[in-house]
């Protein structure tokens, strides 16, 4: 239901487009929008090392491996970083090419922080609880097309389903 129809059209037909797992695809979109809406509240949670001692016994014997942690941590950080922001940048991009509706839909049911329900938002945009969702879908399906997050239906042969 998120933007393709179950029937093919002729177009589908002619360039056998592969069928989408909406529910997926779905649960996708949500996880990114979740994603940059923590990024957006509080930032990055930075990794720290651990300088309290584990007091377990452990065999020490040569292994010639470095422990490198506080450099591994200071990458973390900084690719993390870099990453959120690339998403957070991809998403305004992506929000962009969506109606103003649409936007606004998008922006009370998942990146706003007070996380009201779908039913209050209805009433103060003044639109029905069906007109919500079907925005609220359509601009889903605009926003996993941009943000190339849309899932492919694959068969029990763990092969994509034409």
């Amino acid at each position: 239901m998120l933007f393709y129809h179950k029937v093919k059209n002729n177009l589908q037909l002619t360039f056998n487009i592969l069928p989408v797992d909406e529910k997926a695809t779905r649960l996708a979109v949500e996880e990114y929008l979740e994603t940059v809406r923590q990024y957006r509240q509080i930032g990055l949670v930075r990794r720290e090392a651990a300088i309290t001692q584990a007091y377990t016994y452990r065999e020490h014997q040569s292994t010639n491996v470095i422990s490198k942690q506080t450099e591994d941590i200071a990458t973390y950080n900084v690719d993390k970083e870099a990453e959120l922001q690339a998403k957070d940048k991809l998403l305004e991009l992506a929000m962009s090419k969506l109606s103003s509706m649409q936007r606004e839909v998008i922006q009370r049911s998942y990146l706003d922080d007070e996380g009201e329900f779908d039913y209050i938002s209805c009433g103060e945009m003044g639109i029905s609880e069906s007109s919500f969702r079907r925005i609220k879908t359509d601009a889903i399906g605009i926003l996993a097309a941009s943000l190339r997050l849309i899932v492919i239906k694959e068969n029990s042969e763990g092969i994509a389903a034409s």
